[in-house]
């Protein structure tokens, strides 16, 4: 069975609220994710303050030319992400040209994962075709992570519903971080892909990825201890 930690979502634009939640994920030793709510309300400057002494998912989902895609992963090098994420709909030479700048501007040792993010977990079916794909998210999925793989990520971000499948075809070595995570309890909210923590775990998650029904919860690290159980083997 695959080992599968938490890591707990910063979305907010509230640089006090975003330390008290870090503070939470503290308290367990779990990871924190920064992605662009919080990155483009308060800044860069406190995206570093926040991941100080912390293992940081810098969730940004890069999505550019490969030259202005390489320079940004190079202007990331001080926040020391543990992990970074990337479009896979950039293309192979985007894909690239990210591989190289990781490689390139941190020191060994100290590389982050490389993620490639295949479809997110508000699509589903009809939202794939009214942007003209007219396959099954699964389909699109495994496309895009072939793409991916070939060219140099590390691991992908998917859904739960496809974790089992990748699994399957790549084996334990390829890392899936997986949001869209929901307690049974809780309302999906904009997610339609969605799963709860110990079905994600049986379905091989490496990673996942959770954020409201913790930071919203009246007793927070009730939650996190909660979820943390249903991770176990």
């Amino acid at each position: 069975m695959i080992k599968t930690g938490l890591i707990l979502a910063i979305d907010t634009k509230d640089l006090v609220l975003a330390e008290q939640w870090a503070n939470i994920a503290d308290a367990t030793g779990q990871m924190i994710k920064i992605g662009m709510e919080f990155t483009y309300a308060c800044g860069f400057k406190a995206v570093k303050k926040l991941a100080q002494n912390r293992q940081v998912f810098l969730d940004l989902k890069l999505h550019d030319i490969p030259n202005t895609v390489a320079s940004a992963i190079a202007s990331l090098a001080p926040v020391k992400p543990a992990m970074l994420t990337i479009h896979i709909l950039g293309g192979k030479d985007m894909i690239r040209a990210a591989r190289k700048a990781v490689d390139e501007n941190f020191p060994k040792g100290e590389k982050p994962i490389l993620l490639g993010v295949t479809v997110l977990t508000s699509m589903d079916q009809e939202n794939l075709k009214s942007i003209n794909i007219h396959t099954t998210p699964l389909d699109q999925v495994l496309s895009l992570a072939k793409t991916a793989l070939e060219v140099g990520v590390d691991g992908l971000v998917c859904s739960p519903q496809e974790v089992a499948t990748l699994r399957k075809a790549y084996g334990e070595k390829v890392i899936l971080v997986v949001p869209g995570i929901r307690l049974s309890d809780v309302k999906a909210d904009d997610q339609k892909r969605i799963m709860t923590p110990a079905l994600a775990h049986q379905a091989g998650a490496s990673w996942i990825v959770v954020g409201r029904p913790i930071t919203q919860a009246q007793n927070p690290q009730h939650v996190v201890q909660e979820i943390i159980s249903q991770l176990q083997d």
